[in-house]
Formats: C-alpha cells, sequence, structure tokens
C-alpha cells in the first residue's frame, strides 16, 4: 500500500471517531437515560422509574419529614431538619415537601457556629445595647449592638432591644429632657411650660407693686406726721376778749404763767397790779 492509500485509512478512521452519532441534547428539566430524554421529577416528588421507549418516568410524592427542592431524578426525598430542644434549637419554619424545617435558637440564645446546629446562652446587653433578634442566627457571639441615636435601652437583658424614644408630639406634649442611649425623652404639657415661665414674671410685677404701696404710706404718713410736730413745738398766745363794760376800754387779755400756772392779764394794767403786789 502506498503512502496514498496510508493517508486515506487514516482520515476514515478519524471521521468515524469525530462523527456526530447518536448523541441527545435533553432540557434542564430532563435527563438523558438509554438515548432518550426523561422527565426528571418536580418540587415535592421522588423518582419510582425511569422512561423507556413506551412510558415516561414515574414520580411520586415525598413521604412526611422529608423534601425536594428542585427538580430531580433522585430516587430518595431529603429528611427535615430536626430542632433538639437539648441543642437550644426551636422552628422557626415548619417544613414541607418542598422546603426544609428552619430552626432557631430559643430567646436568650445564639449558635455557637456558623452551621447552627446548637446553641450558647447570651450574655446579657448592658445598658446603651440591644439584642438584635434577626442577626442571632447567623452570629456565633452574643447580639448585642449600641442603640443609635433616636433609641434607648436602660435595662440589662438578652433579649430586650433598643426601643425609641417616645414622640412627645403625638402625644400633645413637648420635650423638657432630651433622651440619650440609656433614657427615654420626658415629656410635659405645654400648659405647665408656660405657666413656668409666666409665674416668675408675674411673681416680679406683684413684688413691685407691694414695694410700690409700701413707698407711697410710708411717705404719705411722715407727711402728716411733721406738721404735728412742728405746731406742738411753738408756743401759742392764746388771746380773748373780756365783755365791755360801761365806759371802760377793752383790754385784751393775755395768760401769763405765774408759778406754773396760767394768769390772765389785761394790757394796761401791769403798773396797777405791780403796785398791789408791792403792797
Amino acid at each position: 500500500m502506498g503512502r496514498r492509500g496510508l493517508l486515506g485509512l487514516l482520515c476514515a478512521l478519524l471521521l468515524a471517531c469525530w462523527g456526530p452519532g447518536d448523541a441527545v441534547r435533553c432540557s434542564d428539566k430532563q435527563y438523558e437515560h438509554k438515548g432518550k430524554c426523561c422527565n426528571r421529577c418536580q418540587p415535592g416528588e421522588k423518582l419510582v422509574s425511569e422512561c423507556n421507549a413506551t412510558e415516561d418516568s414515574v414520580c411520586i410524592r415525598c413521604e412526611s419529614g422529608h423534601y425536594q427542592q428542585s427538580w430531580t431524578k433522585e430516587r430518595h426525598c431529603t429528611p427535615h431538619d430536626i430542632c433538639e430542644d437539648y441543642t437550644g434549637l426551636i422552628v422557626k419554619t415548619q417544613g414541607n415537601e418542598t422546603h426544609n424545617t428552619v430552626c432557631q435558637c430559643r430567646d436568650g440564645m445564639h449558635c455557637s457556629d456558623t452551621s447552627c446546629q446548637t446553641c450558647v446562652e447570651n450574655q446579657p446587653c448592658r445598658q446603651g445595647f440591644g439584642f438584635v433578634a434577626a442577626k442571632a442566627v447567623a452570629r456565633t457571639s452574643s447580639p448585642c449592638e449600641p442603640c443609635p441615636e433616636g433609641t434607648f435601652s436602660n435595662v440589662s437583658s438578652k433579649t430586650e432591644p433598643c426601643y425609641p424614644w417616645t414622640s412627645c408630639e403625638e402625644k400633645g406634649l413637648v420635650v423638657k429632657e432630651k433622651g440619650t442611649n440609656t433614657s427615654d425623652v420626658i415629656c410635659e404639657s405645654g400648659r405647665r411650660s408656660s405657666l413656668s415661665v409666666l409665674i416668675p414674671i408675674t411673681a416680679a410685677v406683684v413684688t413691685c407693686l407691694v414695694g410700690i404701696c409700701i413707698y407711697c404710706l410710708v411717705h404719705t404718713d411722715l407727711r402728716r406726721r411733721v406738721p404735728k410736730q412742728v405746731e406742738a413745738g411753738v408756743p401759742r398766745e392764746m388771746e380773748r376778749q373780756e365783755p365791755k363794760e360801761d365806759g371802760e376800754d377793752i383790754f385784751p387779755v393775755q395768760e401769763t404763767l405765774l408759778g406754773g400756772q396760767p394768769v390772765a392779764q389785761e394790757d394796761g394794767k401791769e403798773s396797777r397790779i405791780s403796785e398791789q403786789e408791792g403792797l
């Protein structure tokens, strides 16, 4: 056999090996079995028997306590996870034919690892920190987080979250003291707030009025006393007239003191009295 004959034989062998043959292409919901596309079992079912030239695939529902989540050709369903009490787990979502049971840690506990097969006790969240329940499953440490602005926690607890500040406006009140991460807002009545301003002002006005009244009374009393004191300190001559006698002039009578007693003396009779005293 010449060189050309050998080349032709090799080409024939290569074409036989690389030829399209009887390869079968099936969809995502099918699988190839003995050169034929068989249907997969839908979620919640398992395969009993595969298809053949005359019959399609045979599937049945998953038994109780088992599930199948996707289209499959598996002959067995997967059993649900069991939330064992001794591990600290409880059922969050009960499983069905298409979904597994979801477990979570009891209140006051968190997952011991990322697989969350067992739980351990939380350490108490101190004041100013709150327990975040939604993150308890995914964490391997006590899920305490600082209370953000507008919330507070005033207790040390394994389960209590941060609570929002009280809205004074919604209650028709005003803020007396702003809240912190460890204390709530303190509200008070708007009327009381107004009174707290009005009362000092009113007291000051009343005090001023009382002071003015006292000042006026004191000075009025002083004005009344001064004329009386002046009048009492100045001696006054009291004059009186005796009835007029026939042929006699009326002399004014003056009061003088004699031996500490008042003595009436008419003007012009001083000499006459002196003479009598000399006798």
